[in-house]
């Protein structure tokens, strides 16, 4: 299968692969603020394997629609592999997917700690009971930081499918 040419890429074979094992996908989104939904539904016919996303940007919204607990953000934060692990999880029992794929980061310009520095990203995913988060730091601009979110939430959720069997 062909990547686009847009720099994204890696939707179309995502798309192929829930289409393959039969896979219904949800996305939770924070600092990607509905990008990586944005970008599956660039794929026709995606619909039948994506029906609902969530952005949670603000700590209430992570409680509220994804179950993410309170105490994990008092103690973690919302930019932890912590919230992001509940983030997938709680997506993927709130829209009744087999998968879930989510963000949570610092896309800047502001905001960012020396321990918690803009461009800080935890990309988590949640596949048939399997959950896995990754730390990135990117670098750039707003826009270049979530972009870069974008491609790497594709790019695992791509991955964690190719290990599912059909």
């Amino acid at each position: 299968m062909e990547m686009i040419k847009d720099g994204i890429g890696y939707e179309f074979e995502v798309a192929k692969l829930l289409e393959q094992k039969k896979l219904h996908v949800t996305t939770a989104e924070s600092c990607t603020g509905g990008l990586i939904a944005g970008t599956l539904v660039n794929v026709p016919g995606i619909s039948a394997w994506f029906g609902e996303g969530y952005v949670t940007y603000s700590n209430q919204a992570k409680e509220k629609l994804l179950g993410v607990s309170h105490e994990t953000l008092e103690v973690h934060g919302a930019v932890s592999a912590e919230t992001a692990e509940e983030m997938a999880e709680g997506a993927a029992k709130a829209a009744g997917a087999d998968v879930a794929v989510v963000s949570t980061g610092i896309a800047g310009p502001d905001g960012g700690t020396a321990e918690k520095p803009v461009g800080l990203v935890y990309i988590g995913c949640f596949c048939k009971g399997t959950i896995r988060v990754e730390k990135h730091i990117f670098e750039g601009d707003r826009a270049q930081v979530r972009t870069q979110s974008v491609q790497a939430a594709l790019l695992l959720l791509k991955t964690m499918l190719e290990k599912v069997d059909a």
